[in-house]
């Protein structure tokens, strides 16, 4: 079975989503690129020891589930705003208050299988949602917190948001 080829956008891109964008490889592997780093996130909570879950590198900053609470999170709203815009949907949509979010989502009470799992179908939705696209769909555009973007825009999102995150916790929560 052939993968479907989405490739990395190429519209001007809103300045708060550059550096997302920016960790996107562009050889046309997205869904591939989401599975793998979904596998590779699997991985490395397998190999971080419980203590480290509820673990912030500064005061105010979030635990490592938070973050992937907040990935889960995000993905949502990716896949939601895609949805609207592919369908020709073109109400302008707000903004999410990610901050919000992570403080009502009760993250660090829960058991890390519970948030993994949650995390695997909510990729797992988005990844046959985005196969259904066709390029028409994923050319479509509409307007989320106040800029311009594409499907396509938004679903590069999901992975270079998510490597970003992970990246961090690298950085930031596993080092030393």
């Amino acid at each position: 079975m052939d993968i479907k080829k989405i490739y990395k956008s190429k519209e001007k891109c809103p300045p708060n989503f550059q550096r997302y964008i920016d960790q996107v490889p562009d050889d046309g592997n997205l869904l591939i690129h989401l599975e793998d780093i979904f596998a590779d996130t699997e991985e490395l909570v397998n190999e971080i020891p419980p203590e480290k879950f509820a673990y912030s590198y500064e005061p105010g900053k979030w635990t490592i589930k938070d973050i992937l609470v907040h990935l889960t999170d995000s993905e949502r709203v990716f896949i939601y705003r895609a949805l609207r815009f592919s369908r020709g949907d073109e109400t302008p949509l707000p903004g999410f208050e990610e901050k919000l979010f992570a403080e009502h989502a009760g993250a660090n009470k829960r058991e890390i299988g519970d948030i993994m799992r949650e995390f695997s179908l909510v990729r797992e939705s988005s990844i046959a949602f985005i196969e259904s696209l066709n390029e028409e769909e994923l050319g479509r555009k509409g307007t989320a917190d106040g800029n311009l973007v594409s499907v396509r825009l938004l679903l590069n999102l999901i992975y270079g948001h998510h490597k970003h995150h992970i990246n961090v916790i690298h950085e930031r929560y596993l080092q030393g």
